[in-house]
């Protein structure tokens, strides 16, 4: 009988995992199965692409995978039972496995009041899609306040000041305005803004979100006929209604090897895993975490049923791009527990380096029968059904 692996998620780290383990194992002794809701990849690092009014290209699953041995499922996960070993899809369908990989990522979330009643947000398809059609309604002048300071929250208040250059776009941060970066990049991000217009409410705490603009909890009314809410994001609840360990957050603690300190069957990558960075601490929810973190759990599962011995966990940061529009950007780089160095790229240059790191990891992703390694290996070996050891 082959060894079932079920992928839960076809984003970049999903994706990247189903096609690595594809390529390592023999198909005569697996069947990979790839679960997502969305008939196509979606490219979330550019989600305020999207919402801003461009077209992104389109990645069909079913055409990307096509010939690679991973059967692709368009399906809704509606829970996992770690103890049956399967896992539950809309339509009362099931799917058992005997090595899961949890991909499912995260979504926008917030437990201030009125942030699901009237602010949207671009932490998909679908939502980055409501920001645009609401982006296009607006008549010029109009107040669009975007909440958080983070990547997303800068990324998103350029692009969207410079596609509407007629509003008023606004920035609110818990903090000061990229605060985490070297004094070259604050700098380069603070006179990026001035030029765009936008404006900046920095050391700012929202207490709620009301249908005119936001609360301050200072007392001040930030007025806005849109807000688009960056500052909060939440793992799906999936995994923490089933027996596996997870965080008070519902991320699912997982080993150095991405895999679950309570049941070894499973593995968490990306957003969905609470994992081990370089300097102990967890990593954090992003692309630069997610794709090494798939690429791991791929590598360790194959070796851990061929009889090889497990790869060592080698994850840290190098870099932090932030994209400025279409014509600027900042490349920050970072230590590999991602601290700031004092340098940074800026301008046009990092605009061609960051693209070309969104292309190639979209161009990994679509192009799986092209990826490395490409010997795959036969099974010698079952994984331990309970057991932790390397």
């Amino acid at each position: 009988m082959k060894h079932r692996i079920v992928v839960l998620g076809a984003g970049y780290t999903g994706a990247n995992a189903a096609a690595r383990l594809a390529k390592r194992l023999h198909p005569a002794d697996v069947d990979i199965t790839l679960v997502n809701a969305d008939t196509e990849f979606v490219e979330r690092v550019r989600m305020h692409q999207l919402a801003s009014g461009q077209e992104l290209k389109r990645r069909v699953l079913t055409e990307v995978f096509a010939g690679t041995g991973v059967r692709v499922t368009t399906a809704r996960v509606t829970a996992v039972d770690v103890e049956r070993k399967v896992v539950a899809l809309d339509g009362a369908d099931e799917i058992a496995y005997d090595t899961l990989v949890y991909a499912l990522g995260s979504v926008a979330a917030s437990g201030l009041p009125g942030v699901a009643e009237h602010a949207f947000d671009i932490a998909g398809k679908q939502s980055a899609l409501r920001v645009r059609e609401r982006l296009a309604g607006l008549g010029a002048g109009a107040p669009v306040l975007v909440v958080g300071g983070g990547l997303t929250g800068i990324e998103a208040c350029a692009e969207i000041a410079e596609a509407r250059p007629d509003l008023a776009v606004a920035l609110l941060a818990r903090g000061a305005l990229g605060d985490w970066l070297s004094d070259k990049a604050q700098q380069h991000v603070r006179a990026a803004f001035d030029r765009l217009g936008v404006t900046v409410h920095e050391h700012t705490d929202i207490a709620r979100v009301e249908s005119a603009g936001a609360k301050t909890a200072d007392g001040r009314t930030i007025a806005a006929e849109m807000t688009v809410w960056t500052a909060g994001f939440a793992v799906h609840p999936i995994a923490a209604a089933s027996t596996l360990e997870v965080t008070e957050t519902g991320r699912i603690v997982v080993d150095e090897t991405m895999r679950s300190v309570s049941h070894p069957d499973v593995y968490a990558v990306g957003d969905a895993a609470f994992a081990p960075g370089a300097n102990g601490d967890p990593l954090r929810m992003s692309c630069a975490s997610g794709i090494p973190t798939a690429q791991l759990a791929a590598d360790v599962i194959a070796a851990r049923l061929t009889g090889r011995k497990v790869p060592p966990n080698k994850i840290g940061y190098s870099i932090q791009c932030i994209s400025l529009g279409r014509r600027d950007a900042v490349i920050q780089p970072v230590t590999p527990d991602d601290r700031a160095t004092p340098s940074a790229i800026t301008g046009r240059f990092a605009v061609r380096i960051k693209e070309f790191i969104c292309r190639g990891a979209a161009w990994s992703m679509s192009h799986p029968t092209l990826m490395m390694p490409s010997r795959r290996r036969r099974i010698i070996a079952e994984e331990p059904a309970r057991t932790l050891s390397a």
